[in-house]
């Protein structure tokens, strides 16, 4: 699913929402989402799952056209960890 299709679902889902409404409403979330991280800050959704940042140290990589060496720079990555429910859901 893509964010056009959420926000299409969305209103359709609540018809007293003009889908105009629909795409600020999961704007508001996304950003909220991303300033929280952004902080540094774990997100929990109960019965989905949680967001995370994970650090990756500096390391030695290889071009894998020539096969130098270069160096990757450390960076800071999102992590999803599914909930219990969305596992079970999902697996059914």
């Amino acid at each position: 699913m893509i964010k056009s299709e959420l926000i299409a679902k969305l209103a359709k889902h609540y018809p007293q929402l003009v889908a105009k409404d629909a795409e600020m409403a999961v704007n508001a979330i996304l950003e909220a989402m991303f300033t929280s991280l952004v902080q540094g800050r774990r997100i929990e959704i109960r019965y989905f799952g949680s967001f995370g940042i994970n650090y990756r140290p500096p390391r030695l990589g290889r071009n894998p056209k020539t096969g130098e060496r270069v160096l990757v720079a450390e960076k800071f990555v999102p992590h999803f960890k599914p909930g219990r429910e969305l596992r079970k859901r999902v697996d059914s």
